[in-house]
């Protein structure tokens, strides 16, 4: 089996002797059951070790796969510029990763490097891995802003190429776990934390990375975790492959969590196909939600699919409810895919005859006019899940007391300068948070006078 196994893995800088200077006596156990993981990767004597790394260069919408022969990088910004590394890359399966990523016009490749030189998230795990063992080539992957699915999936062209190529490769998923595990912490304390790395490491010690996919991204972003979408990039790589888990460490003592485990590779297992079995629940979820929805979400799809599909525009139908046909509103549709918003737009005051051209207009642009995504394609039609908003004309606000997050969303102006919240989104839990989330999609600085008003919405789907 070209690859081997797996291993999960913090970076912490302090875990080097020359950056920690006696500190790292406080995570000791850490350091022994990295020193386990580094012989566990030296006994199988890899070809290719493969880095994912969350502190290597990381896009929106791109996995970054470090090109080049080689590349350097010492812990220098940490104080110990005598700890370096001379790595080579592997290009043959740097290349077959971007081929297959290129076939499937997945968005994976060497685009966009910025800098060369290796980051602490892969310099940890090679510093204890070549202690026993250094005949090996290294490829270094990066996360992205994407859903967990694609880097799942991204996990899975990595295991392609390593089998065209038929590399021997260990994987390696760096990451640290919660950042907000102690008041002492380097990011405070959030009760998040321990229940995500309670949650992490039960799915880590056990092997079911079906379960990764649970992790919601607003609760991901509360715990201020490092890792996940490393570790799911691992469990793609190890999709179909039958491991034998072994938890070595899990440890908190500076506030952040660390935690190692191995996988040894023993086979295949047909039940292991952990992003089929997710799409599928997801594909069943969204139909038996279709088949109850409303005219205004029915509506919304019937546009996105005509849209994506035929590139056609859809006539305002003549059997929706009367209020869609003759009340005026303006709406927003948005769309989510695998928990993660895929588009959003909408119109804060009517700008066409009636509320179903509304829907119309608004839904044809959430789906490829939103400049922070991509246009939707057929691909991903089975897995949106639509909402449409109906809004209530505006009020002016004269106290912030009269807002409620949950019920009203805001706009805040400065000239001509506007920036508009929805009511009841994830994330936003207080008055000052959809402040300053409206104030920065507006432009609009802190010490900027600001107006506010209040609306309402029906939320349909």
């Amino acid at each position: 089996m070209p690859i081997l196994a797996a291993i999960m893995v913090p970076h912490p800088p302090l875990i080097i002797p020359e950056v920690g200077r006696g500190e790292e006596k406080q995570v000791q156990s850490t350091i022994n059951a990295y020193e386990k993981a580094g012989l566990f990767v030296s006994e199988l004597q890899p070809d290719t070790v493969i880095v994912s790394s969350p502190h290597s260069v990381m896009y929106a919408d791109y996995f970054h796969v470090s090109p080049k022969k080689k590349a350097s990088g010492s812990f220098s910004r940490f104080g110990a510029s005598q700890v370096s590394f001379e790595e080579q890359y592997d290009e043959d399966l740097v290349r077959e990763i971007g081929r297959r990523a290129d076939l499937e016009e997945f968005p994976a490749g060497t685009l966009g490097e910025r800098d060369p030189q290796l980051d602490h998230g892969t310099m940890v795990p090679l510093h204890f891995i070549e202690k026993y063992y250094k005949d090996f080539k290294l490829v270094r992957v990066s996360l992205s802003g994407l859903s967990l699915s694609d880097h799942y999936h991204f996990g899975q062209l990595i295991q392609q190429a390593v089998n065209a190529l038929g590399r021997r490769v260990v994987f390696v998923g760096s990451g640290d776990l919660s950042h907000k595990l102690q008041t002492y912490g380097p990011y405070g304390f959030d009760e998040k934390g321990p229940e995500y790395d309670r949650r992490i490491m039960e799915v880590m010690s056990s092997g079911n990375f079906g379960e990764l996919f649970d992790f919601e991204e607003v609760f991901l972003e509360k715990a201020s975790e490092c890792g996940h979408r490393s570790f799911v990039i691992m469990a793609g790589a190890l999709d179909g492959l039958k491991v034998v888990p072994e938890m070595l460490v899990h440890q908190d003592v500076t506030g952040v969590g660390y935690g190692i485990c191995t996988y040894k590779v023993n086979g295949t297992d047909e039940n292991r196909y952990f992003l089929d079995q997710y799409q599928e629940r997801i594909q069943e979820e969204l139909r038996l939600k279709r088949m109850n929805e409303d005219p205004y979400v029915a509506l919304a799809r019937r546009t996105i699919e005509s849209w994506v599909r035929e590139d056609k525009k859809i006539k305002l139908p003549d059997d929706l409810p009367e209020k869609m046909l003759t009340g005026r509103a303006g709406t927003f549709v948005s769309l989510h895919k695998d928990g993660m918003l895929r588009g959003c737009i909408g119109t804060m005051f009517p700008t066409t005859g009636c509320i179903g051209q509304e829907i119309i207009n608004n839904a044809i642009s959430a789906c490829s006019r939103d400049p922070r995504f991509n246009e939707v394609n057929e691909r991903e039609l089975d897995y949106l899940d639509i909402s449409v908003d109906v809004l209530s004309e505006s009020v002016k606000i004269k106290s912030r007391d009269e807002l409620d997050v949950r019920k009203y969303g805001i706009i805040v102006s400065d000239g001509y300068r506007q920036g508009v919240l929805l009511p009841d989104l994830d994330g936003v839990d207080s008055v000052d948070q959809q402040i300053a989330i409206a104030r920065r999609k507006a432009g609009i600085a802190e010490n900027e006078e600001i107006t506010i008003e209040k609306f309402e919405v029906v939320r349909h789907g």
